[in-house]
C-alpha cells in the first residue's frame, strides 16, 4: 500500500494546495468535516481588517473597505462551489438562523400544507429549529422524521417542505439531491438542502438539481474558522416571493433611509437581517481563495481515492471496527466512519498520538478527508496508528474515557 500511496501522491494535481494551509507539524488532520485547517492567508487578512480597516479607517471602512458588500462578495464565492445561479447566495449569520429564515419562508409559500419531512441523518440543529418554528406558528405544522432510506416513499401530496442534510453527518451517506428534489416538487412541495458537509467537499449543482433553498456553514470544508458565517441560497424564481420572518434592517430595501416600516430588499439581499460580522466574513473571504482554479471533479476524485485507501488499510488491520459509511463514493460525502463501542476512548487515544478525527454518539469514530491538504501517505499513517491503538488496546486508559464538553 505504501508504494501505491506514494505513486498517487506523486501524481496528485492538488498536492501544491497544501502549501496554502497552516497544517501543524506532526499532525494528521482528519477533521476538516468539523473544522477546516486555517489557510495561511487568513491571519494577514484579519490583521488588516482589525488594524487598518477598523483601527485606522474606523466607520469609514463600511464604504472605503467595502464592508457593506461582504455578504454578497463572499456569497458569490460560495455560490460558485455549490452550483448556484449568480446573485442567489448570501453569507450571513449561522446555519441555524439561516435554516429558520428559509424554512419559515418556504412554509409561507405553501399555505394549507402542514407537513415538514426530514430524516434521522439530518443534523440535529435543523430538527430543533423546525420544532421551535412549529411551536412559534401555533403547532399547526408537524415534523416527520424517517429513516434516510424511507424519505422518497414518505413524500406525499400533503408535504409542504422536504428538509434534508445532503450528507449524513455521522455516516457520510449522501442523498440523491436531483431525484429527491424532483420527487418533492412533483408532489407540490419545496426543498431545503443543508450543505454543511457538502460545500467545498465535492461538486454541488443546486441550479441543475432545481433546488428551492439551501443553507450551510463556513467553517468545515470552506475553512473559514470557528464559528465562521454561514450562507443561504434562494432559487431566483422564489426570491421576490420570499417574505422574511427575520425582517432586519440589513434586509430592508433601503437600510439607510431608516423607514419605520419594513420593505424587503430585492433578491437574495432580503435574506440578510442584522449587521454583518465583518471580521468573520473577512476571514472566510480570504479562506475561500484556496479554491481558486480548483476543478471540483478532481477534488472529489482525490477524496474517493483517499477514502478507499483508508478503508482498505483499516479493514486489513482493525477487524473489530465496523464500517458505518457507504463504500461507493457516489453515495458518500468526503468522510469515513466506523462503529466501535469504545469509540470515544479510541478517538482520544488517536488524538493523543497526533491523528485528529472526532466522535459522534453513541459509537461513531469519524474521519474527514479534505483533499486540498491531505496526502495518501498521511492517510496510511493514520490507519497504522489506529491499528496500533486497537490491537494493543491503547485506548483503555482512564484519561481517554473522561468526556469533554466538545466531542
Amino acid at each position: 500500500m505504501r508504494r501505491e500511496a506514494a505513486a498517487r501522491d506523486a501524481a496528485d494535481p492538488l498536492a501544491g494546495r497544501r502549501d496554502l494551509f497552516a497544517v501543524p507539524p506532526g499532525i494528521v488532520y482528519l477533521d476538516g468535516n468539523s473544522l477546516g485547517v486555517m489557510p495561511k492567508a487568513v491571519p494577514a487578512r484579519v490583521a488588516r481588517t482589525v488594524e487598518t480597516e477598523w483601527g485606522e479607517g474606523l466607520i469609514r471602512s463600511w464604504n472605503s473597505a467595502g464592508w457593506i458588500d461582504l455578504p454578497a462578495r463572499v456569497g458569490a464565492k460560495i455560490g460558485r462551489l455549490i452550483g448556484a445561479e449568480p446573485g442567489s447566495v448570501t453569507a450571513a449569520d449561522s446555519t441555524s438562523v439561516n435554516l429558520f429564515k428559509v424554512l419559515s419562508a418556504a412554509l409561507r409559500l405553501r399555505p394549507g400544507r402542514t407537513r415538514i419531512l426530514s430524516d434521522r441523518g439530518n443534523f440535529p440543529t435543523d430538527l430543533y429549529m423546525a420544532q421551535g418554528l412549529i411551536r412559534l406558528l401555533g403547532d399547526r405544522h408537524r415534523l416527520d422524521v424517517v429513516a434516510p432510506e424511507a424519505v422518497a416513499d414518505a413524500i406525499g401530496d400533503d408535504l409542504a417542505v422536504l428538509m434534508l442534510t445532503e450528507v449524513d453527518y455521522r455516516t457520510g451517506r449522501r442523498h440523491d439531491m436531483p431525484a429527491l428534489t424532483a420527487r418533492a416538487q412533483a408532489a407540490g412541495a419545496l426543498t431545503i438542502w443543508d450543505l454543511a458537509h457538502s460545500a467545498g467537499a465535492f461538486p454541488v449543482d443546486l441550479a441543475g438539481a432545481g433546488a428551492d433553498f439551501a443553507i450551510g456553514c463556513g467553517y468545515k470544508y470552506l475553512n473559514g474558522g470557528p464559528g465562521a458565517p454561514a450562507f443561504a441560497y434562494v432559487a431566483p424564481r422564489h426570491q421576490e416571493a420570499v417574505e422574511p420572518a427575520l425582517s432586519g434592517w440589513m434586509g430592508h430595501a433601503a437600510p439607510f433611509a431608516f423607514d419605520l416600516d419594513y420593505r424587503p430588499a430585492a433578491g437574495i439581499d432580503r435574506l440578510r437581517a442584522g449587521t454583518p460580522s465583518v471580521i468573520g466574513l473577512s476571514a472566510l473571504d480570504a479562506a475561500l481563495d484556496v479554491f481558486e482554479g480548483v476543478d471540483l471533479a478532481v477534488l472529489a476524485a482525490k477524496s474517493a481515492s483517499l477514502a478507499a485507501l483508508f478503508v482498505a488499510a483499516v479493514a486489513a488491520t482493525c477487524p473489530d471496527l465496523v464500517l458505518a459509511s457507504p463504500r461507493d463514493p457516489a453515495v458518500r460525502g468526503s468522510q469515513i466512519s466506523f462503529r466501535t463501542p469504545e469509540g470515544y476512548a479510541v478517538m482520544q487515544a488517536l488524538i493523543a498520538r497526533g491523528v485528529i478525527g472526532d466522535f459522534r454518539a453513541p459509537d461513531i469514530i469519524r474521519f474527514g478527508f479534505t483533499p486540498l491538504y491531505l496526502s495518501h501517505g498521511e492517510v496510511l499513517d493514520a490507519a497504522a496508528t489506529l491499528a496500533a491503538i486497537m490491537s494493543d488496546r491503547l485506548w483503555d486508559r482512564p484519561e481517554f474515557k473522561v468526556r469533554a464538553k466538545v466531542t
